[in-house]
């Protein structure tokens, strides 16, 4: 497991395994979001294993599957409602922490300055440039 802190709040990261959520919550999580689609993976790392092994661990999970290439702004409300809800650091993945890291963007797209939703990701490699005109136009609204 890998995790890649974005912010202070917010972290993403690859696929995890049930046997990775006890070093999420020692990290300091409370909330793990599942951005994966289960069509996508085995079945024993789909949401149903996935929600057992975090709320077993304690922590709130939260399904929020993001198709690539389909994002919807319904995804991006989900992550957003599910950031503002936790009662304490977030932590998101999918296949590799790019969609994570795209809907965390354009869920604080109105909160925060473009040039840092698309810098911090770029720490970990996440090229999120492409969103800069989508980015400024939510910032905008």
């Amino acid at each position: 497991m890998d995790i890649r802190p974005i912010t202070d709040t917010y972290a993403v990261s690859p696929q995890i395994r049930p046997e990775d959520v006890t070093a999420i919550r020692d990290a300091g999580y409370t909330t793990v979001i599942d951005n994966r689609p289960d069509g996508e993976i085995t079945q024993d790392l789909q949401t149903d294993a996935m929600r057992q092994a975090v709320e077993d661990a304690g922590l709130t999970f939260v399904a929020n599957p993001v198709i690539g290439g389909q994002m919807t702004m319904d995804n991006v409300e989900a992550q957003r409602k599910a950031m503002t809800e936790a009662t304490g650091p977030v932590f998101a993945y999918c296949a590799s922490g790019t969609r994570s890291s795209v809907v965390w963007a354009l869920a604080n797209a109105r909160y925060l300055p473009v040039e840092e939703l698309i810098a911090l990701p770029a720490r970990h490699g996440y090229q999120l440039d492409h969103l800069r005109p989508m980015l400024e136009r939510l910032h905008d609204v």
